[in-house]
């Protein structure tokens, strides 16, 4: 007996490319890791057959995957073997050339994120590719009833993502849109995409705050203290790089983290304050 299909269904990616799938995907390559972190919590794990290098959540499932390279630099042969229904990619983080050539054999949608909302309107497309549309609409509504709570600090920011050359995340990207969502002005959204800026500029800038991500550049304590001697009278802390630039499931957790965030900014800035007082 010849199995029986559903009709084929298109849907229109995020940079306005139709994509047609001649049947529901059972064999997925992201190429992603925000995006494999969503697949598995929208629930169909099992059927992620290929991730990135940089996949790394959840860990112990993206360590039994078959890994094809990094974004940037996808083995074709390894995603030949594995002969995808569905390549899901992003824009910026993939390369366009490798995206298009993956696109003349398979089918690939490719996300464009740089807001919150186009972010929770790719997580309901991708439930909707994969057939877990009321799992995604569950959790589009629990980000959205948490996200949009904080008000504005009156504080601006600097928000470093690479050391040499000092590299920043400027205006028209998801950072800069987390950023505001979480009461801060980034200094540099004047400038679109990751501007490299020098020391000069920064201080011309004046942040209040400076924070330093933990990706994809991993700074550490020591550079806190080299960032503080560098920059005399601003706040420098290290920031959970994933939050803010994971645009997939992970935002479930951003609420709760730019709270604490907040109350650490805050609790910094009042205590020359209180020993004054002393």
């Amino acid at each position: 007996m010849n199995e029986i299909t559903p009709a084929a269904r298109s849907f229109y990616d995020q940079t306005g490319r139709c994509v047609t799938l001649r049947r529901p995907p059972r064999s997925i390559i992201s190429l992603v890791p925000s995006q494999t972190e969503l697949l598995f919590d929208l629930g169909v794990g099992d059927r992620v057959a290929g991730v990135t290098s940089f996949c790394i959540h959840p860990r112990e499932e993206c360590a039994r995957k078959t890994v094809i390279g990094g974004p940037k630099t996808i083995d074709m042969a390894a995603i030949d073997a594995i002969k995808p229904d569905l390549i899901i990619a992003n824009r910026e983080e993939n390369d366009k050339d490798q995206v298009t050539a993956l696109s003349r054999k398979y089918p690939v949608w490719i996300s464009d994120i740089e807001t919150i909302e186009s972010a929770l309107e790719m997580i309901r497309s991708v439930g909707d590719i994969v057939g877990t549309e009321r799992t995604a609409d569950d959790l589009v509504r629990a980000v959205r009833r948490d996200m949009y709570s904080f008000e504005q600090l009156g504080l601006s920011a600097l928000y470093v993502i690479w050391k040499e050359p000092l590299m920043t995340a400027g205006g028209k990207t998801f950072i800069d849109a987390m950023l505001t969502l979480c009461g801060f002005e980034n200094v540099v959204n004047d400038i679109p995409r990751y501007p490299v800026v020098d020391d000069e500029e920064v201080k011309r800038r004046n942040p209040a705050v400076i924070f330093l991500s933990s990706e994809p550049y991993l700074f550490t304590d020591a550079d806190v203290s080299e960032f503080e001697r560098r920059f005399p009278g601003r706040m420098v802390m290290p920031v959970d790089g994933e939050i803010f630039s994971w645009y997939g499931s992970r935002l479930r957790h951003a609420a709760a983290y730019f709270g604490t965030l907040r109350t650490q900014v805050i609790s910094r800035l009042t205590e020359p304050l209180r020993n004054s007082h002393v």
